[in-house]
């Protein structure tokens, strides 16, 4: 929250708390403690904390060092030298035995990771019944797990909430390597628990222990199964600062006959009545876009195994075209019921070569329509 400080202008109660202050200071405390003599007074206000700057306990990502007046040459040995003491020092957790594999089990409910998608477009597909429908296609690009954190350890961080109640763990998935000498030594350092290299997006999903993932494994869309329901997460486009009319569809006033500089104006606030102030919520002027949007509830209908590609159903997906996109199962507690008496249950944590390594190039639901079968048969005209 945002503080307001207010400082007391009362002298005779500031000497008595300075006072104060100072024997508590020299009689109870061993080690000074360096602290403001200013008196304040914190009152939480409301408001909404909405920034796009990163934490400041992140490591930093870009680096300071530039690489000016360098020739193509030396920049090339630079290179050479940079990778070949990153591999040096890294040592793939891939060459321990892997972990024990668990089932998937609907009470309590398992919660696997998701991966991270690209959103390249939407296209119009038909049903076998030749009804339209329209589908968002994401491409899964060199996701690889960065690290996992156990509940008994992810419970003391900043990112635990505890209205969770239940034992999660955190894995953090990365996609699209990236040359290391464009980031910064604290940032190339995230990646060393896991063998790969520096990874261009990070983000987090929240896992039961019995979905955990060894670090340094790959994940691409063989993570999901054909006709499973997954909930895509994205941050929404941004308009900057906009009216009432363009943000939440608004009226506004009219255009002329005595309207003066109230054409695109919200109107009443409706502050009246018992309250007699303005409602919490209330629909005005603001900010507009550019948060995270969650989609829940989507089949994939098409899967492309040669590029990566989920055909996902629905086109109102959050977030423009060739944004980052969370992909992961579905949340809904209909679409999970389903899955515990399907045949067709998520792999478990994901997919590993064991589980076979024979995939078609595209694979098609069967409510789908394929262009390459005929739409229309006819029965042999007899004569």
């Amino acid at each position: 929250g945002v503080f307001k400080m207010s400082a007391l202008k009362n002298l005779n109660c500031k000497n008595l708390i300075y006072k104060t202050y100072n024997y508590v200071d020299s009689v109870l405390f061993k080690d000074k403690i360096i602290s403001s003599r200013i008196c304040t007074n914190l009152e939480i206000t409301r408001g909404r904390r909405r920034t796009s700057k990163p934490a400041p306990f992140w490591a930093r990502k870009k680096t300071k060092l530039l690489d000016f007046d360098l020739t193509k040459e030396n920049r090339n040995f630079v290179q050479e030298v940079a990778e070949e003491k990153y591999v040096k020092q890294m040592a793939s957790p891939l060459r321990e035995p892997p972990w024990e594999r668990h089932p998937w089990t609907l009470r309590p409910t398992t919660l696997r990771a998701g991966v991270l998608g690209i959103k390249l477009g939407v296209l119009p597909q038909w049903t076998v019944e030749g009804k339209k429908i329209y589908v968002t296609l994401y491409q899964v690009l060199d996701n690889h797990v960065i690290r996992y954190t156990p509940p008994e350890e992810y419970i003391h961080t900043k990112g635990w909430k505890p209205k969770w109640k239940r034992p999660y763990g955190s894995l953090v998935v990365g996609a699209l390597s990236v040359n290391p000498t464009m980031y910064s030594k604290p940032y190339n350092n995230l990646f060393l628990e896991s063998g790969v290299p520096p990874k261009r997006k990070m983000t987090r999903f929240l896992v039961t222990p019995n979905a955990a993932i060894q670090p340094g494994t790959p994940l691409d869309v063989r993570h999901f199964r054909l006709g499973q329901y997954v909930d895509v997460q994205a941050k929404t486009i941004g308009h900057g600062f906009q009216g009432v009319m363009k943000r939440w569809g608004m009226k506004g006033g009219p255009a002329s006959h005595g309207s003066t500089k109230f054409h695109r104006k919200m109107g009443a606030t409706g502050g009246g009545g018992d309250k007699a102030a303005i409602w919490k919520g209330k629909k005005m002027p603001g900010h507009m876009g550019m948060d995270w949007n969650t989609n829940k509830g989507n089949m994939i209908v098409r899967i492309n195994y040669k590029y990566n590609i989920l055909y996902v159903t629905g086109s109102g997906m959050p977030g423009p075209n060739l944004c980052y996109s969370r992909i992961y199962d579905s949340q809904l507690p209909t679409r999970k019921g389903e899955l515990e008496n399907s045949d067709s249950k998520p792999l478990m944590p994901t997919y590993y070569p064991e589980d076979g390594d024979e995939f078609p190039e595209e694979v098609f639901h069967p409510s789908l329509h394929q262009f390459t079968e005929p739409s229309v048969i006819f029965d042999s005209i007899k004569s």
